[in-house]
């Protein structure tokens, strides 16, 4: 049955990825053995053009594309079909491109300049083998329940790495959720400085849904920053 067991992956921004996220994946799909994922977007950072300050000491754009080239190629032997979302990261080479007038037909196609064949897209609805719809996206809103209610039906966001929660809301007719995935970073590296004096930490994890169901899986760590190597 077609989407009986959906992962969804969120935010790894690679090559700025925990150093675990990758055995933890190899781990949830041992387990729970997907039949469909789901990249919910932010797979590679572009931290090299970004629209916001480069920190000097990272990698240049052409050496950043080379590990995160390295790294997609590791994952995608582990999870050779990815559907990915379009996202604010991942699509930074073509906000530039279009922010200093580059025509489409100048510019590489997303899998073939990270040489994957993982599917890229927009927003994406896919029926769940329970007979629902649900609505994955990488970020159009903190509230996830709203974001819900809006497209009306349930929805799976990534983007805000403190978030990794699901709510849920009915109308008289079905109950439908709105499950937010956190993030698989490494919240150390200087690519993230900017949340440095952050209250709050970045949470570890990905999302699942069997039968229609969702489910958090987080990435639990121990006092040394390392997965503790469970899925719990």
């Amino acid at each position: 049955m077609a989407n009986k067991c959906v992962l969804v992956i969120s935010d790894l921004h690679i090559p700025y990825h925990h150093k675990d996220s990758f055995a933890f994946l190899k781990e949830v799909k041992k387990v729970f053995k997907p039949d469909r994922v789901v990249s919910i977007g932010d797979s590679i950072d572009s931290h090299a053009l970004s629209f916001h300050e480069h920190n000097p000491d990272l990698p240049s754009a052409g050496h950043e594309l080379a590990m995160s080239r390295e790294y997609i190629k590791e994952l995608e032997s582990v999870f050779p079909d990815v559907t990915e979302v379009h996202s604010n990261h991942s699509s930074l080479v073509y906000r530039r491109a279009l922010k200093y007038g580059m025509p489409k037909e100048l510019i590489r196609p997303y899998g073939e300049f990270l040489g994957t064949k993982w599917k890229w897209v927009d927003d994406i609805t896919l029926t769940l083998s329970n007979g629902q719809k649900c609505f994955f996206t990488h970020g159009r809103g903190a509230d996830i329940l709203k974001v819900s209610q809006t497209q009306a039906m349930s929805t799976v966001s990534g983007h805000y790495h403190t978030k990794f929660l699901i709510s849920y809301w009915a109308n008289s007719d079905n109950l439908f959720f709105g499950m937010q995935c956190g993030c698989l970073i490494n919240q150390k590296s200087l690519a993230f400085s900017y949340a440095k004096n952050f209250s709050t930490r970045f949470i570890l994890g990905c999302g699942i849904i069997i039968d229609g169901i969702p489910r958090l899986l987080p990435m639990v760590l121990n006092s040394k920053g390392d997965w503790i190597g469970a899925v719990v």
